[in-house]
This record gives structure tokens, C-alpha cells and sequence, in this order.
């Protein structure tokens, strides 16, 4: 009366594919060194622009030593290290309040990261640049608040 079904149905689950799966550490791995190197660009920009010297004074050196901190841990997540663009200057004259702005964000996105992460080194560092670009243009620490 009734014939056999002669085909798959359409609503049968597929083969698993043949490509790997990334685990969530691996994830987040990821995700914490692309917030880093933002955070790396952002820095590196302030850098060039502190050794400019024509703008409001920055901190070159701490600029400087904190990027490097921020590459390593970038190399360490990646296992290469980033590819760091060359900074320019337009002369705008509101750029680093809002780099700063930019960085405290970037930083704060990736003590989220690393956070979840349960990443010891990036927390502190992320929290320490979240501190300083955070006081670079007057917001308040929340934990001292």
C-alpha cells in the first residue's frame, strides 16, 4: 500500500564535519589576545605621540615599557608576536583624550577576558592599564569609590 522511504530524510542530523573544534580556553585565548593587541595599537599611538612632544605630556617611557609588557603577553596567549603598526599624527588636538578613552575600554575588555580566563598576568596587566589610562583623563576607580 505504502512505499518505502528509499532516501534520507531531511531532518536526519548530519555527519559531524571533519574540522577541529577549538575548545573554550582556546576561545578565550583567542579573544584575549585580539583585545590585547588593540589595547597594543591604542598604546603604541599614544607612544608616537608622546615622543612627538607637542601634545599635552604623556609618559613616553611607562608608554613604552607597557606596550612591551602588553606585546609579550600578546606572543604568549598567540604564540607569535603581533605586528605592530607605525603610529600617526594628525595634530588633532582632542586624539588623546580619546585614545586614552579607547585604551581604558580596551583594557577593561580585556580584564573581562582574562578574567573568565582565570589569566593571573593579563589580569594585572589589564587592570594596571585600566588604572592609568583611566587617571589620564579623570575618571574615578571604582573600587575606591
Amino acid at each position: 500500500m505504502y512505499e518505502p522511504i528509499r532516501t534520507k530524510s531531511v531532518h536526519t542530523m548530519a555527519a559531524a564535519p571533519d574540522f577541529p573544534h577549538r575548545s573554550r580556553e582556546e576561545e578565550l585565548d583567542i579573544r584575549l589576545a585580539g583585545q590585547l593587541t588593540a589595547l597594543l595599537t591604542v598604546t603604541d599611538e599614544l607612544h608616537a605621540l608622546a615622543a612627538h612632544g607637542s601634545h599635552r605630556p604623556l609618559d613616553g617611557a611607562a608608554l613604552a615599557a607597557a606596550a612591551d609588557r602588553i606585546a609579550e603577553q600578546v606572543a604568549r596567549l598567540s604564540g607569535h608576536h603581533p605586528l605592530r603598526a607605525e603610529p600617526t599624527d594628525d595634530g588633532t588636538p582632542g586624539r588623546i583624550p580619546a585614545l586614552q578613552q579607547r585604551a581604558h575600554t580596551l583594557a577593561g575588555n580585556a580584564l573581562a577576558v582574562a578574567t573568565s580566563r582565570d589569566d593571573a598576568a593579563a589580569m594585572a596587566l589589564a587592570a594596571e592599564r585600566m588604572e592609568a589610562h583611566g587617571a589620564a583623563f579623570g575618571t574615578r576607580d571604582l573600587a575606591t569609590a
